[in-house]
C-alpha cells in the first residue's frame, strides 16, 4: 500500500515537473538546483533514502557511520577536518522497505579549509532524515545549525557520541541541558551512540516512515524550486507590469489633458483602463476575457474611493470648467483661455496617478486569481495524511515559514 503511495507521489512530481516550461535562461540560472531535485526525484522513484552526517569537526560524524556500516569504510583520524568533501556509502539492514538507504558524511561545518561550505549545507539539506552528531552539550553556533535545518523543515536526529569522555551522571546532565535547549514543540530524538542504540533507532524509524520522510523531502525539494522559479519570473514580469503601466498613463495623460468633450474623455479612460488590465492579465499568464476584465475594474472602482472619484467625479468636473472656458473664450477676447493649460496639467497629473494605482491593484487582483489556475507542491504536501502528527510537526514548521516568507506581493509592481 505504501509503495503505491511512493509511486502515487513519484508520477505526480513527474508530471508536475512537466508542466513547468523553462526558458534557456532559467534552466542555466536554476542549474545546481535542477539536478538536486532531479537527483531527489530519482530516489524517490528508486525508493532510495538518504540519510545526511553533519555537525561540527572533531565530533566523530566518520566513526559513527562507520559503526552503522560495521566497516571501517571512511576514513577517520584523531586530527579534526579528516573529511575534506561529502563521501556516500550504502547502508543495508535487515527487513527494510526501501530499496536502498544512502549515508552521507560531511566535513565539520566549522572547518576552515572547505572549498564550497554552502554546497555541504545543501547536500546534507536534501538528505531525508539528518543526523546532528555532537560530542558534548550544544554550543552556540551547533544549535544556529540546527534552527536552520528546523526553519527548513527538516528531521533531525541529534546524535550523542564519545560518550566515554563523561562519567554516568555527567551523560545525564549533558542530554538534560540539549534538551532545554531544542525547541520545546518537537519531539527531536536524543540519541546515544552506544552499542546498536542508534542502529535501532534509526532501523524502526526507517521502516515504519521511511516512504513518507522521502516523500516530504521530494515534495520540499519540488515547492522551493518551485518558489525560486516563480520568484525570478515575478520579478521580470513586475519589470514589464511597470512598463506597461508607465506607458498607459503617459497614453492616458495625453488623451485627457488635449481631448475637450467630456463622453469622449470618460469613455477613453475606462477604454484604456480596459485594455491595460487586459495587457496586464496577459502578462500574468492568466488571460481575461472581456467581461471578466470589465468586472475586475468594476470591483476595483467601486473598492477604491480615490480612484473612483477621480475616474468619474473630478475629470468630469474639470472637463465641464474647460468646456466653459472654450464657449467663453471669444467673449472675453481669449482671457478665459489663460487656465485652460494649468487645468489640463492638472488632469495630466491626476490621469497618470489614478492609472498607477489602477494597474498595481489591477495586477495584485490578477496574481491572485492566477494563483488558483494551477496546483503547486504546496498544495500536495498539504494533502498528505500524518497517521502521527506529532513525528511529522516539523513540517508544519517549514509550511508557517513558506507561507510567512513567500506571498510575493514585494515582486508586484
Amino acid at each position: 500500500m505504501k509503495q503505491l503511495k511512493v509511486n502515487k507521489n513519484y508520477l505526480l512530481l513527474k508530471n508536475w515537473w512537466a508542466t513547468i516550461d523553462l526558458t534557456n535562461y532559467e534552466k542555466r540560472y536554476f542549474n545546481r538546483e535542477i539536478i538536486s531535485f532531479n537527483q531527489q526525484l530519482f530516489r524517490l522513484k528508486e525508493r532510495k533514502i538518504r540519510i545526511g552526517a553533519y555537525g561540527k569537526s572533531g565530533v566523530g560524524k566518520s566513526s559513527v557511520l562507520n559503526s552503522l556500516l560495521k566497516k571501517d569504510i571512511l576514513k577517520t583520524d584523531i586530527i579534526n577536518g579528516t573529511t575534506r568533501e561529502i563521501q556516500a556509502e550504502e547502508w543495508n539492514i535487515k527487513d527494510q522497505r526501501l530499496k536502498s538507504i544512502e549515508l552521507l558524511d560531511s566535513p565539520g561545518f566549522d572547518f576552515c579549509d572547505i572549498k564550497f561550505p554552502d554546497k555541504i549545507y545543501s547536500s546534507i539539506n536534501h538528505s531525508d532524515i539528518i543526523l546532528f552528531i555532537v560530542s558534548g552539550d550544544l554550543n552556540r553556533n551547533e544549535l544556529s545549525e540546527i534552527s536552520s535545518f528546523i526553519k527548513d523543515g527538516k528531521k533531525i536526529i541529534v546524535t550523542l557520541n564519545k560518550i566515554d569522555l563523561f562519567t554516568k551522571i555527567e551523560l545525564e546532565e549533558i542530554i538534560e541541558s540539549i534538551k532545554l535547549k531544542l525547541p520545546k514543540d518537537l519531539s527531536i530524538p536524543i540519541i546515544i551512540n552506544h552499542e546498536n542504540n542508534l542502529k535501532n533507532y534509526l532501523t524502526k524509524i526507517i521502516n515504519q516512515h521511511g516512504e513518507i520522510f522521502l516523500t516530504l523531502n521530494s515534495l520540499q525539494s519540488a515547492d522551493k524550486l518551485f518558489l525560486q522559479i516563480k520568484e525570478q519570473r515575478l520579478k521580470r514580469k513586475q519589470k514589464l507590469a511597470q512598463s506597461t503601466i508607465g506607458k498607459f498613463s503617459t497614453i492616458k495623460a495625453s488623451t485627457v489633458a488635449l481631448n475637450p468633450f467630456i463622453l469622449f474623455d470618460i469613455a477613453g479612460s475606462f477604454a484604456l483602463d480596459t485594455a491595460l488590465i487586459s495587457e496586464l492579465s496577459k502578462i500574468y499568464g492568466f488571460n481575461l476575457k472581456g467581461e471578466s476584465t470589465r468586472k475586475i475594474f468594476k470591483n476595483i472602482s467601486i473598492n477604491n474611493l480615490f480612484l473612483g472619484v477621480t475616474q468619474v467625479g473630478v475629470n468630469t468636473s474639470f472637463n465641464l470648467v474647460r468646456k466653459i472656458i472654450l464657449l467663453t473664450a471669444p467673449l472675453t477676447n481669449g482671457l478665459s483661455l489663460l487656465p485652460y493649460g494649468p487645468i489640463a496639467i492638472i488632469q495630466a497629473v491626476i490621469a497618470v496617478h489614478s492609472t498607477k494605482i489602477l494597474g498595481k491593484l489591477a495586477a495584485k487582483e490578477i496574481f491572485k486569481r492566477s494563483k488558483a489556475s494551477f496546483i503547486d507542491p504546496y498544495i500536495m504536501i498539504q494533502n498528505i495524511n500524518f497517521s502521527e502528527p506529532e513525528i511529522f510537526k516539523h513540517i508544519n514548521i517549514y509550511l508557517t515559514k513558506r507561507n510567512l516568507n513567500n506571498n510575493f506581493v514585494s515582486f508586484l509592481p
